[in-house]
Formats: C-alpha cells, sequence, structure tokens
C-alpha cells in the first residue's frame, strides 16, 4: 500500500508540466564542481557551481544519471562522480583500487555509449583517454576539491547543461533504463510485468540514517531470504516501480520541501491524492514549528483555518480527496515504517480541528493559540530537548491525531513526570494533561478555564495549592522558593499528609497579611472557604492520588493560577484607604 501509493504519487506528479521529479534512470543530485571542455576534448575550466556564504554554499542541482549501489566493491556512476573515479587520483594510499576506479568510470561510459554521437559524450570520451590531467590538478580550486571529497561531472563549452542533461544523452540512458536485461515477473506494485529490481535505489534524508541512504524493502541476509530467491526477488518490484516509489520519497525527504516534517525521532512525509491540494501548505503548520525565515506564516494560516466555521472559509470537512502521512526512522541499515495513514481530507480536517479543540486552554497573551506537536513533546522530554523525546511517542500521538483516538498514556505521564521533576506546570503541559483526561472519559471534564463548578476533589485541591501557594508569596514578598518548589510532589501524591500542614502555614501567612491588609486577607479567607466548601467535610483531603488524579490536580493549580481571583479579589482596594 505504502509503495503503491508512492508510485501512484510519481506518475501523477510526472504528467504535470514543469514537474521536477526526474525520469527513469536519473536523479537531482546537488554538484559542486563543473569540469568544463571543449568540443575537442581539452579542459578548458574549472566552475564552482556553490552560492552563498561561508559554510553555508550549497551547490546547484543536476539531472544526473541515478547513482549505482556500493558496499565494498568498485561501481562507478555515470558521468559524474568524485576524484578518485573520475582522475584516478589516490587520497587514501590505495593506488590500485583507484586505478581500479577509473578505469571502472570510463568502462561505464563505453559500454552505455558504444556509438558516441553526442558531441558531449565524444568530448568526455576523449579528455578521459588522453589522460592528461595536469591543467586540471593546477587549477586554484582542486585543493578543495580533493579535501572535501567533492562530486563533479562534465560540461561542453558553450552549453548552459551539463553533458548528462544534454537532450541525446538524456534520450541515450533513458531508453537503455527501460530496456535493461534481467529477470521479468510479475511487480507486486504496478500489477505489470517488468524487469524485477534486485537492489532498490537507496533513500535519503531519513534523520538518523546513514547519510548514504537506507532503504525499505532489503535482503542482505540469507535468514531472510525464501524458497531460493535472491534479494529483491524475495519482494519482486518491478524496476520502474522501484525507482518511481524512491525517486517519490526522495522528493519528498529532500533539504527544504515542504512536504515533510520532523515528528520525534520519525521524519514524516505527507501528500495528498490531488497534487498541490491545499491541505499539503496547512498540513506543516498543524504539527511542526515555524521556519526562521517566516515565523508567522504556519500560525496565522492555522488560526485561520481553525476561525473558519466562523469566518464561512473552506474547512475541508466534506473533501473526500485522499491525503497520505508516513513516518520513518532509522533502523541500522534499513528504514523503519513508524507509521502510516490513509484518511480522507475531511476525516483529517475533522480531527485535527478536534485536536486543537482539546487542547484549548486559558494562557498568557504572547503565548501561542495554538501547539505544534514538537512543542507538546518536548514538554514532555527531560530538559525540553528534542533528543530526550521518547522514540515512539511522537508517532503515537500522531496517530490518536490523525485517527481521532485518545492520547498515548505515555503523553499524559511524561507531563506529569515533569510536573514533578521541575515543579512547574506550563502551558503546553497543562493543554496536554487536559486533552488527555478528556479523551480518555469522553466528555469535556476540565475546561478552558476556571471551573467553579467542577467537584473532582483533586482538581479541588489543585486550586487550594494554587492559593496557598498565593497567600505564602504575599505574605512573604520576594520569597525565591515557594511551596510548589519544596512540597509539588508531596501534595499533588500524597495529599492527605501535605495538606494539613499546608493549611497550618497558610493559617500563619494570613495573620501576616491581615496586619497589613486586612481587607485582602478577608478575601483570601474566602476563596480559600470556596474552593473547600465542595471537599468532604469529614475528610477534604484524600489519602493519594492516581495519576489521571494528579493530572486533574495540575490543571486545577493551572486554572487558579491563570484567574484572576487568584491576584485580587473584590473589596482589596479597601485597604489602601
Amino acid at each position: 500500500m505504502i509503495l503503491q501509493a508512492l508510485n501512484d504519487y510519481y506518475q501523477r506528479k510526472t504528467r504535470l508540466p514543469g514537474s521536477d521529479l526526474a525520469p527513469l534512470g536519473f536523479e537531482h543530485k546537488p554538484i559542486p564542481f563543473v569540469v568544463v571542455l571543449t568540443s575537442t576534448g581539452d579542459f578548458a575550466a574549472l566552475e564552482d557551481t556553490r552560492e552563498g556564504e561561508g559554510k553555508k554554499r550549497a551547490a546547484k542541482s543536476f539531472l544526473v544519471p541515478q547513482t549505482v549501489k556500493r558496499s565494498s566493491g568498485v561501481a562507478a556512476n555515470l558521468l559524474w562522480d568524485n576524484s578518485g573515479y573520475m582522475f584516478g587520483v589516490d587520497t587514501k594510499g590505495k593506488p590500485e583500487r583507484v586505478h581500479e576506479q577509473h578505469s571502472a568510470f570510463i568502462s561505464a561510459l563505453r559500454a552505455r555509449f558504444a556509438s558516441p554521437l553526442d558531441a558531449g559524450i565524444q568530448a568526455v570520451l576523449a579528455f578521459l583517454e588522453c589522460g592528461d590531467f595536469e591543467r586540471v590538478f593546477a587549477h586554484p580550486l582542486w585543493p578543495e576539491i580533493l579535501e572535501s571529497g567533492a562530486n563533479l561531472t562534465f560540461r561542453l563549452e558553450g552549453d548552459i547543461c551539463p553533458v548528462c542533461e544534454r537532450e541525446a544523452v538524456v534520450d541515450t540512458l533513458t531508453a537503455a533504463s527501460q530496456g535493461d536485461a534481467g529477470a521479468t515477473g510479475l511487480c507486486l506494485v504496478s500489477g505489470e510485468t517488468d524487469v524485477i529490481e534486485r537492489l532498490h535505489p537507496s533513500v535519503k534524508g531519513v534523520w538518523g540514517a546513514q547519510t548514504a541512504g537506507a532503504n525499505i524493502v532489503s535482503f542482505n541476509l540469507d535468514a531472510f531470504s525464501s524458497y531460493g530467491k535472491v534479494q529483491g526477488g524475495n519482494a519482486p518490484v518491478g524496476k520502474r516501480a522501484a525507482f518511481a516509489y524512491t525517486t517519490a520519497l526522495n522528493h519528498l525527504l529532500a533539504k527544504g520541501s515542504r512536504q515533510r516534517i520532523q515528528v520525534g525521532d520519525a521524519s514524516t512525509v505527507f501528500w495528498a491524492e490531488k497534487p498541490g491540494h491545499p491541505m499539503e501548505e496547512l498540513f506543516p503548520g498543524f504539527f511542526s514549528e515555524a521556519s526562521k525565515d517566516d515565523p508567522d506564516h504556519g500560525t496565522q494560516a492555522v488560526a485561520a483555518w481553525l476561525a473558519a466555521p466562523r469566518t464561512g472559509a473552506d474547512s475541508f470537512e466534506d473533501d473526500g480527496t485522499r491525503f497520505y502521512v508516513l513516518g520513518l526512522a532509522p533502523n541500522a541499515a534499513r528504514i523503519a515504517v513508524r507509521f502510516w495513514h490513509v484518511k480522507t481530507v475531511g476525516e483529517l480536517a475533522v480531527n485535527i480541528h478536534r485536536h486543537f479543540d482539546d487542547l484549548r486552554i486559558a494562557h498568557a497573551p504572547h503565548e501561542p493559540e495554538t501547539l505544534t506537536l514538537f512543542r507538546l513533546l518536548v514538554a514532555t522530554a527531560t530538559l525540553g530537548k528534542a533528543e530526550n523525546i521518547p522514540p515512539n511517542l511522537g508517532g503515537e500521538l500522531m496517530r490518536s491525531v490523525i485517527e481521532g483516538l485518545p492520547y498515548p498514556q505515555t503523553l499524559l505521564a511524561g507531563a506529569i513526570r515533569r510536573i514533578r521533576a521541575e515543579q512547574e506546570v506550563t502551558y503546553p503541559r497543562a493543554a496536554i494533561i487536559k486533552a488527555c483526561l478528556n479523551r480518555y472519559s469522553g466528555k469535556e471534564e476540565l475546561k478552558v478555564s476556571l471551573d467553579e463548578n467542577n467537584i473532582n476533589p483533586a482538581y479541588r485541591l489543585g486550586r487550594l495549592f494554587a492559593v496557598l501557594e498565593r497567600i505564602q508569596e504575599e505574605a512573604n514578598p520576594g520569597i525565591r522558593a515557594t511551596i510548589r518548589n519544596t512540597l509539588w510532589g508531596a501534595a499533588s501524591g500524597t495529599p492527605g499528609k501535605a495538606f494539613p500542614r499546608l493549611i497550618n502555614l497558610a493559617t500563619k501567612h494570613l495573620a501576616k497579611i491581615r496586619r497589613e491588609k486586612p481587607g485582602r486577607a478577608v478575601n483570601l479567607e474566602k476563596l480559600v472557604g470556596a474552593i473547600m466548601g465542595a471537599l468532604e467535610p469529614d475528610k477534604p483531603f484524600l489519602p493519594v492520588l492516581s495519576l489521571n488524579d494528579q493530572g486533574s490536580f495540575a490543571v486545577g493549580y493551572y486554572h487558579q493560577k491563570q484567574h484572576p481571583s487568584t491576584y485580587k479579589t473584590q473589596g482589596d482596594e479597601h485597604d489602601s484607604e
């Protein structure tokens, strides 16, 4: 299903005018340096295609013959490669191997172009067969090429494109790719008879995977094979389908792609059945951080979409277009599929809207109205660092959002654990807890802001703790460590032991406030009484709180801290008279 969807995506994209997907047998690859040749094969110049400044210089991308699969053997790319293959330059103390690489580079070119009718191919063969590269080695750019191990290609003097992009060369290589010999069979992806791909092209761009690329489909040990099949023959995929799905995936994963986000350790790509669907533009804003170049773009787009029911704009809830979301993570030399979701745009829109509704909670004016998946995940990670996000949590959270399922229990546990460790109920953590508990119960037990009618004992105790902390702060202006810093764990875990001590402490603090601000002291006492009024008179403080109750405690505390009554109530002004 995944490979079929990617193959279909490639076929649809290539039918569009001006498609940027490579044709069969080719790929787009950054090539930093270009060797310019005359029509007779003489060296003319060495060009640097990189643009930008310093370490951020990026090489220009060209359409080149597809990268060959390399392990420990010698395999040359066509018309482009590193200095060892192109010029036989030894940089690792292995002259015999470099000689073999250079010979393989020339042999591969001769084999593909047995009758080199193209002027560019003729010039390249003449240059290589001459073997006089001294002028190249004397060029000022050459030391940098050796040091970096950069790739090079050829261009004919007077042309604007490299030799590998010349029309006659592309036509020849495309025809050769379509007519490659090999064992034929029924392709599991396309359902058509094709040459079965023995080694699938590498997939690059998955965060944490090998830089040279890795594979989704791979059989590199006998234990993975069956019935005498060899490598790709165990899961027969045709050469055209293998090229199509890997090219589509590399396109989606490419640096700068607008159809790629990072969800925990999963490099996530997404696409609509109809290329260019507006949901492809909106989707990153729902889940990933805004770019530094345009920090408000995603936020504004999401805010406009969430307001669509009120403004009359299109919210896509009746859109039947299929939408695909694929999460990939590294797994040794392979790529693991972390998650795969297929929904209609309408179903996706409803579930995403519900997700943001569940997360809505009171917050400071300077804080964002919506929280991305990344903000939620790092809120549960040690030290707030992305590398400390549990490996599977991102995928589980994404599944909950897309499928409209209860949030993972590990998300709730992570938020509560970080609150206990840091003694701080932040906006993202409070939003997580509220959303988790409401989905678990199937109803809105916790509101967006302070709910004075909520009689849940744990929620009430959280509110009470916030007021007791405020009493301590007003009695001791400038205090550095409050009861939140010293007694949060005890109060939220075993309130039966902690709260009698806290009430006793608050009584002393209120006596101090009463001497200076009697009106304020009275109002704080009333607030404490109103909160405790809904608790059991005989046993107001529960002996132990479960994980869910600890979540309600945290949200009650957060709501009370956000509410103005915690800081000033009617009648406080009489103290200043």
